[in-house]
């Protein structure tokens, strides 16, 4: 029985009563459970934050806690999940949780109507969709229209258009003849319906619903032949539709808390000048009189678009890329790849001036937002790029992220969710959003998103409390898998930790669109192969050994490790022999829990079946990418060193790396579409066996480069062997609570080890236009001190900071440097104490 004060508000209001409906339907009756806010149980260790939680004990009587309606729903979705796995209530001890990331959010792509439109119009599937958000602890929902395609950007125009430019598509303007060429006003009021539908039934779970109007472009140009072109519109009356047009959205769905704009020339509006329609959309949002989040898409911001959004209804939001348009490690990267640096705007590219050459730096990352004194709230956007199919599972990146996504002040992340862009640019086919081909796989009826619930439980609820209990997920893979149940978490946990390593370290290239490690399309090692895929993202030559990592300020490209060890000029950053060595490590340990999973787990069962078959493709993109790290460094020292044997080695390596790679084809043969569709472009859709042939022309390239020189007799000397990594730094450091602005921040550090020699301190703002300092420590006694000047703490900007520390044999090692599951903070952000606005 559920009791509750029937005048609170808090404990009667839509979102607990639903949270209550859920418990009484696991629990049935079992105890006896009390709802609560902070005032009618004073003595409850209640966190003064949103969503905290807490659950008592009041005799036999079980009281969950929280001043608001969400926090609520944690604690009775938290019984009904207990309840749900077959424990008695009744034993429950008291226990209390506060959110570490105010925004936990998800994204949902709408990218082909033909792959999108039946789970747009399902009601049944939004029901238990969002249901698993919110037993997730995700407290947002965004679904994104027309983030598909991206204007002035793409080599071709659009086809698939449906509800690219949404509101054609869900209603008519008065006073405009604007209309979606197909889509007659039933269409369009069914549309309505459904997005009303949606964005209640989030709130009812206690999810902000975030509508993502991503493209504001009536016609994509080029070579676009839309199948829902728009009429009744053009340049002189685009602004003034959209303000209305706008307007009369958020009149019809109440629900809506916020809206994500992209509000760079990829979102239909040329950079120059795009504060003019921006400011008459933000008015048309503001003219509504309710409070609004304005989320704009970070990239290419400039003060222009922050003025023109200063509304008083309207509390405007940056939102930034994490890594890029992929997964990373959980750290924000300490630098940008030199390609990302501001550039001046070259006549004739207004267009894309501010995004593509001023403001280059905002591309990819936080770039310049995060100061103490801004007046604009920034979170952060996860995209697709890096794994989109495979499952996945890792309770240590996702605890990280959990750490992690309120960097300098943040709000928040936005995850895009498996799958995303399924379809998009016009690729899409009917019923064709489950990957699956083989029938006892294949989950119909809108269920494809099922096999990923593991990832979902995982993602919100470790960005809500990064410290949760390992029982939080366990008993969720104990209802799925069985006694195959911690064999599987075992697996996926290292296995899931390789793909976002390799994005970090391999960034070949920043978009989405173009790199896809999952299912890799082959950059070359051989100079002699050149790769024009790559070449717009990466600098030349287009091959393994000149790619800069997507952070080059803690991983070694390739050649230019091998430059730095020929020099003897290498620094404590980590080299791709160690990034290989780290893939192998969680190659082993994943297949020895892969192994043992095999021989326990129920085989009739389609979901334990699925992840298998995703465990061993990860195994052998390990295996792949660890072998390709390996040899494209023998082979950059071979072209360094005239060496034979380190080709030779390059050449061997390499061959195994793709053998590796050969044998996913056969893994999933009759199981995954055989052109995995998620766009048009050539590392966009495909399949593993369609790139084995680019890896089969850089193995004929580097055996017959071999052949010549051997005929040669050419010989080389061999490289330096690397000082090893010391086993630990050898120093200890007490991070002080803050600097004054305008003062020199000396910071210290106690040194442990007897062969410790030296430091450098290495600063920075947190700004990423801008280059790290060095400072070389001074050692007293114990002590190695270095002082950032006080001309330098004046800024506006928190510090962040690192330490590289040398060893008497010549090794080097970063503090605090990243820790074995690689899911930390490998350097330090201090705030001032000054801190304004």
């Amino acid at each position: 029985m559920i009791t509750r004060n029937e005048q609170n508000p808090v404990t009667t209001g839509r979102v607990a009563t639903w949270a209550a409906e859920q418990l009484a339907r696991a629990a049935a009756g079992s105890s006896a459970i009390r709802l609560a806010t902070l005032d009618e149980v004073p003595a409850a260790d209640l966190a003064a934050v949103p969503e905290a939680y807490a659950v008592l004990r009041d005799g036999d009587e079980i009281v969950v806690v929280s001043n608001d309606e969400t926090g609520l729903r944690h604690g009775l979705l938290e019984l009904a999940d207990r309840a749900g796995a077959g424990a008695d209530l009744a034993g429950t001890s008291p226990f209390a949780e506060q959110p570490a990331v105010p925004v936990r959010g998800l994204v949902r792509s709408f990218s082909s109507v033909d792959e999108d439109l039946s789970w747009f119009h399902d009601q049944q599937f939004w029901t238990e969709y969002l249901t698993w958000l919110a037993a997730s602890r995700f407290n947002r929902f965004h679904l994104a229209l027309g983030m598909q395609y991206n204007y002035g950007a793409d080599r071709h125009g659009a086809t698939d258009n449906y509800l690219c430019f949404a509101y054609p598509f869900l209603f008519d303007v008065d006073g405009y003849d604007v209309r979606a060429e197909g889509v007659g006003a039933d269409e369009q009021k069914r549309n309505l319906e459904m997005l009303r539908f949606i964005a209640a039934e989030s709130k009812r779970r206690g999810l902000k619903f975030q509508l993502g109007l991503w493209n504001h472009a009536y016609d994509y140009g080029r070579d676009s032949v839309h199948r829902y072109p728009i009429t009744g519109i053009g340049p002189d009356n685009h602004a003034a539709y959209c303000q209305a047009a706008i307007a009369r959205l958020l009149t019809e769905c109440p629900d809506i808390d916020g809206l994500t704009f992209r509000v760079h020339y990829e979102g239909g509006i040329h950079d120059e000048g795009h504060e003019v329609f921006w400011r008459a959309v933000f008015e048309g949002a503001n003219s509504v009189g309710r409070p609004l989040e304005i989320d704009m898409h970070a990239k290419g911001v400039d003060q222009a678009l922050l003025d023109a959004v200063d509304l008083p209804n309207l509390s405007p939001v940056l939102s930034a890329k994490y890594w890029a348009e992929h997964v990373g490690l959980p750290y924000h990267q300490a630098s940008i790849r030199a390609r990302e640096a501001a550039k001046p705007i070259p006549a004739g590219h207004e267009m894309k001036g501010i995004t593509e050459f001023s403001r280059r730096f905002t591309r990819y990352g936080y770039g310049d937002f995060l100061r103490e004194d801004r007046t604009v709230d920034l979170m952060f956007r996860v995209w697709p790029g890096t794994q989109k199919l495979l499952a996945w599972g890792d309770p240590a990146i996702a605890a990280g992220y959990g750490r992690l996504s309120t960097f300098g002040g943040s709000r928040g992340v936005d995850l895009c969710e498996p799958l995303y862009f399924k379809g998009r640019k016009g690729s899409g086919e009917p019923v064709g959003r489950d990957p699956y081909v083989r029938e006892d796989l294949r989950l119909p009826g809108n269920r494809e998103w099922t096999k990923y619930r593991y990832g979902y439980l995982l993602w919100g609820r470790l960005l809500y409390n990064p410290e949760a209990e390992p029982e939080t997920w366990r008993r969720h893979l104990r209802s799925t898998y069985g006694e195959a149940a911690g064999d599987v978490e075992d697996a996926l946990s290292p296995l899931s930790r390789i793909l976002p390593l390799v994005t970090v370290v391999h960034g070949v290239g920043g978009s989405n669109n173009g790199y896809w490690p999952e299912v890799y399309l082959n950059l070359p090692i051989s100079s002699r192969v050149h790769s024009q895929h790559y070449a717009g993202d990466t600098d030349a030559p287009a091959n393994w050994g000149g790619v800069s990592p997507f952070d080059p300020t803690t991983f070694y490209g390739i050649d230019e490790y091998v430059a730095a060890l020929a020099g003897g000029e290498l620094s404590a950053k980590y080299t791709p022999l160690e990034v290989a060595s780290w893939i192998e490590q969680l190659v082993a340990d994943g297949q020895q829990a892969l192994g043992r999973a095999q021989q326990v787990a129920d085989l009739a069962d389609p979901q334990v079946r699925r992840v298998l078959i995703d465990l061993e493709v990860l195994v052998r993109l390990g295996r792949f990418f660890a072998g390709k790290f390996r040899a494209a460094v023998d082979y950059s020292t071979y072209r360094a060193t005239g060496a034979v044997d380190s080709l030779e080695s390059a050449l061997r390596t390499c061959r195994a790396a793709h053998a590796s790679y050969a044998e996913i084809p056969a893994i999933v043969d009759g199981v995954y579409q055989q052109d995995l569709r998620f766009g048009i472009e050539t590392s966009e859709h495909g399949h593993w066996a369609d790139r084995i042939a680019d890896m089969d022309a850089d193995l004929a390239a580097l055996t017959e480069e071999l052949r010549e020189v051997e005929g040669a007799g050419q010989a080389g000397a061999a490289l330096p062997a690397a000082p090893a990594r010391p086993a630990t730094p050898g120093v200890e450091h007490t991070v002080p609570g803050s600097f004054e602005r305008g003062k020199p921040a000396t910071l210290s550090l106690e040194v442990v080890a007897p062969d410790v020699v030296g430091a450098t301190l290495h600063y920075r703002h947190v700004d990423q236009s801008e280059s790290w300092r060095q400072v070389r420590m001074e050692l007293s006694g114990q002590s190695l001190s270095g002082t950032i000047d006080g001309d330098y703490t004046a800024s506006t900007y928190p510090l962040m900071y690192f330490f590289s520390i040398r060893h008497r044999d010549g090794g080097q090692a970063f503090y605090p440097g990243l820790a074995a599951d690689l899911s930390n903070q490998p350097y330090v952000v201090l705030g001032s104490a000054t801190v304004s606005g």
